[in-house]
């Protein structure tokens, strides 16, 4: 009997000691992000992005989602929150902070981006090969870019000239010096702000991607909506998912390795991913609304470039070296763009099945979505 007491005791110890050490592994990580959560990178980034951290770490690794500032601060205020360990993890938009991301403030010169998928893609190996030193103070998880930014306004623009003296948000130093050069009078203000001055009449419109629409309302609050030719995004901007350094720091190498296995190249793609899908979403909805959607010309489209041609001029003559980083952004971006133009027609190709007697019929590509 006392074999047996003595036995289970001893049992009972190890796995006391055991669950003991699990426990000591464990890690709750706070997420903290200025939109709410039914937007698109929280609801179709973050919150995957969490599932599959917290399952791939069998549970260890816990999630905490606060939306629309909920811990407190204001947004250009959460990539020091990650820097200082206020919060864990955060998503943020760099072009909040001017003058502190110059190099990776490249993407976000006029008429440089395609699309979101190809543009971010281009900017994560951007950023890992020219700008790791601007993120030195948190671990980057992984930076992304919006899809074709565009004008969304009270009054119709379908010229150059119907700009002129409208107020319109923008949302980082270079979009507002666009803006100005553009005819313009830019307002700074975050995203969450804009719905609020629309509806007050302190701006008359704001440049903002079709996704970015569905979680403001946008499509309710204007009525007309303008983007350019072809491939022509008027800007894009920069935004980036950190962590804390000394909690990336603290983890056992097999929890870090889920951390890193889910970031980088992966999760800047499936931002890219998540923007694009989501701006077919709020492009339709503006439609169903029955609101003026005008895609100006190649003409009228060459003009706005023209006009924001000193913008690139001048940030390309404020530092050494940026004229290096504006060719090696728009080679990435050329590439990445390339590629996925080719994935797709490999993806329409796959789409053709042969029947029995060899003959090849297509399949409709709107049948997966039905």
């Amino acid at each position: 009997m006392f074999k047996t007491t003595f036995r289970a005791a001893l049992a009972g110890a190890i796995v006391a000691a055991a669950t003991g050490y699990a426990a000591a592994q464990d890690v709750t990580l706070r997420i903290h992000q200025m939109l709410p959560p039914q937007a698109t990178i929280p609801h179709d980034v973050l919150v995957p992005w969490g599932e599959a951290v917290a399952e791939q770490s069998g549970g260890r690794i816990a999630i905490q989602h606060y939306p629309s500032m909920q811990l407190g601060g204001t947004p250009p205020e959460l990539f020091d929150q990650a820097r200082d360990g206020v919060v864990d993890v955060i998503w943020t938009v760099l072009g909040y902070t001017p003058g502190r991301f110059p190099k990776t403030e490249t993407f976000e010169l006029p008429f440089i981006m395609t699309d979101a998928v190809s543009t971010s893609e281009a900017l994560q190996e951007f950023v890992e090969k020219n700008a790791m030193d601007e993120f030195s103070d948190v671990h980057l998880l992984a930076v992304h870019a919006h899809g074709p930014g565009l004008f969304h306004t009270k009054d119709p623009i379908t010229k150059l000239e119907d700009l002129q003296g409208m107020k319109i948000r923008g949302g980082s130093r270079v979009i507002n010096e666009l803006l100005t050069k553009l005819g313009a009078t830019p307002v700074g203000l975050p995203v969450p702000a804009v719905s609020e001055a629309l509806s007050k009449g302190v701006i008359d419109g704001t440049t903002i991607p079709w996704e970015v629409t569905l979680p403001l309302r946008i499509s309710e609050l204007v009525t007309n909506h303008t983007g350019f030719a072809g491939d022509n995004g008027l800007y894009t901007q920069t935004f980036a998912i950190a962590m804390n350094k000394d909690v990336y720091e603290s983890l056992p190498d097999d929890l870090k390795k889920v951390i890193d296995d889910n970031s980088g190249m992966k999760l800047a793609r499936m931002a890219g991913e998540a923007m694009a899908k989501q701006d077919a979403v709020g492009e339709k909805k503006a439609e169903d609304a029955g609101n003026d959607i005008v895609t100006l010309d190649e003409a009228e489209t060459q003009r706005f470039k023209d006009a924001s041609d000193s913008v690139i001029e001048e940030w390309v003559a404020q530092g050494e070296g940026r004229q290096a980083l504006l060719d090696d952004a728009k080679a990435l971006i050329a590439k990445y763009t390339e590629q996925n133009a080719g994935n797709a027609g490999d993806a329409e190709n796959s789409g053709k099945a042969e029947d029995a007697d060899g003959m090849t019929s297509a399949m409709p590509a709107e049948t997966e979505n039905k």
